[in-house]
């Protein structure tokens, strides 16, 4: 059982969650990673933009919205039970 619940943990993938976005679904992304609510994701994101003056979070947003790749761009993997 440790050595499955090590693997499912390893298969977790950070990414932008554009089904659930408002402006690039960074925030939705990270509270799926860290399996919170994004509206708490949302609100703390805002809570530390206001707290840095607004210029770190921003910066933070936009190197993270660069950075992630799409739900959609990932690949479930390849299976090779299907060619045997």
């Amino acid at each position: 059982i440790l050595e499955r619940t090590i693997f499912m943990a390893s298969e977790k993938k950070l990414y932008k969650k554009t089904s659930e976005k408002k402006i690039c679904g960074v925030c939705a992304g990270l509270a799926e990673y860290l399996n919170m609510d994004v509206t708490v994701v949302r609100l703390l994101f805002v809570l530390l933009s206001l707290f840095t003056t607004g210029f770190p979070g921003i910066l933070v947003y936009v190197i993270m919205a660069l950075v992630m790749p799409d739900e959609d761009d990932l690949q479930p993997p390849y299976d090779n039970s299907v060619d045997q």
